[in-house]
């Protein structure tokens, strides 16, 4: 493997005072931050308290701020960037890379909606003041409700997953229009009076990424904070609809993450400790064929999936940087690409943590080796979306020709 085990790099928070130059930089910081949180991974999940020191890690190493102007202390780095950073920090810590993600297409929210005049307003703030990001923004719930009170708007209703709730700074919120029908996110800080964070996440994987419920009574902001609504009127352009495959190569990304470290966990327990079958004739099992043929397998799987994620980010970019003139041809065809390297990152990665088992042997499914977190965490998050729905985008666009049409999920 090419790769450097992420808990045998040596790390130097003191380097942490300057800011990476470039790319290679970022991404080299970002495996630092999973070495300190892969020491430590499976403790953490085990105790499922709030992830305050993890998010206060991600701000001192800069990553919060990584899509952030650099005359604001940001770090001017574009989505190929912040796409391999998540995978980085997921490989030391699937729940905190999904943090990361998420928080990152929060910080985005403004440039995906907003104005210019709101884009540069908060990202200016979000960068200067370091803001860590949640949202509470879950389709499958109903509607939250927006009322119009002159010059501010009102949001209520409750939502069953509020990523990042309780270490975040500021929330996204979405709504309904009670007199348009038309939808408005904002930007509120946390602490806002109207919000309640129920605490109530308890499911097996992503244990650390405060996903439970919100009630959310009477949270009130200013008209001047409903993005891309200029005197209570919508702005509208196809850019808007990107959340989507934003979110989607979020998932691919810390995902493929999650799998690196599985396998490099693996790699290391198999080295370490395994030993080889009574009756193979090896005295290594790292000398087993059947051992070398199934890690030769994985990892050929995941340097295939990790490079279609790859170019995929890539072509993301270049619509990106044509985010107001990016036409509605453009934006299918990208979605189709999207939910190949969804439904194959999917697939890659409940693989790897599956089948590491068959190559570490029976002693490696003790709790204290805590393998099975990165199983959990995968299997967990996947479920997400189901990714048959990915691959019919894929099947219906190369048969018919049909583009996936913009909804929360495509």
């Amino acid at each position: 493997m090419t790769s450097t085990l992420t808990k045998e790099l040596t790390v130097n928070r003191s380097d942490w005072a300057t800011q990476p130059a470039d790319s290679a930089g970022w991404i080299a910081r970002a495996h630092e931050v999973a070495a300190i949180l892969a020491t430590d991974a499976v403790e953490r999940d085990r105790a499922g308290a709030t992830p305050t020191a993890e998010v206060a890690l991600l701000k001192e190493a800069g990553l919060v701020t990584l899509l952030g102007p650099t005359e604001h202390g940001g770090g001017g780095q574009n989505w190929i960037t912040a796409y391999a950073v998540i995978r980085a920090v997921a490989a030391g810590d699937g729940s905190i890379g999904q943090l990361l993600g998420y928080h990152l297409l929060w910080f985005w929210a403004a440039r995906l909606v907003g104005t210019r005049e709101q884009i540069a307003a908060v990202e200016t703030a979000a960068t200067q003041d370091k803001w860590f990001f949640g949202g509470a923004v879950n389709p499958r719930d109903s509607d939250v409700v927006v009322t119009d009170n002159g010059d501010t708007i009102s949001f209520s209703g409750r939502k069953s997953f509020s990523t990042g709730s309780n270490v975040s700074d500021v929330t996204v919120l979405e709504g309904v229009l009670s007199t348009t029908g038309e939808h408005v996110f904002a930007i509120v800080p946390s602490t806002s009076e109207g919000f309640t964070f129920h605490d109530d996440w308890d499911n097996i994987g992503q244990r650390l990424t405060e996903s439970g419920s919100v009630t959310i009574d009477n949270v009130t902001t200013d008209w001047a904070s409903a993005a891309g609504f200029v005197d209570k009127a919508f702005q509208p352009r196809v850019y808007n609809s990107l959340n989507v495959p934003i979110i989607q190569l979020v998932f691919v990304n810390f995902y493929l993450g999650i799998a690196r470290g599985a396998l490099e966990t693996a790699v290391d327990y198999t080295r370490s400790s395994t030993r080889p079958w009574l009756h193979g004739g090896f005295d290594r099992a790292v000398d087993e064929p059947y051992v070398i043929d199934t890690y030769g397998d994985l990892l050929t799987k995941l340097w295939a999936t990790e490079a279609l994620a790859d170019a995929v980010a890539v072509e993301q970019q270049a619509i990106h940087e044509n985010a107001w003139d990016v036409t509605a041809e453009q934006r299918g065809n990208h979605e189709v690409r999207v939910a190949a390297a969804k439904a194959q990152a999917t697939d890659v990665a409940l693989e790897i943590t599956t089948r590491i088992f068959e190559v570490t042997g029976a002693r490696s499914t003790a709790a204290k080796v805590g393998l099975d977190l990165f199983f959990r965490n995968v299997r967990t998050h996947s479920l997400h979306d189901p990714v048959a729905y990915k691959r019919r985008e894929v099947g219906r666009n190369l048969l018919i020709g049909e583009l996936p049409e913009p909804t929360w999920y495509s």
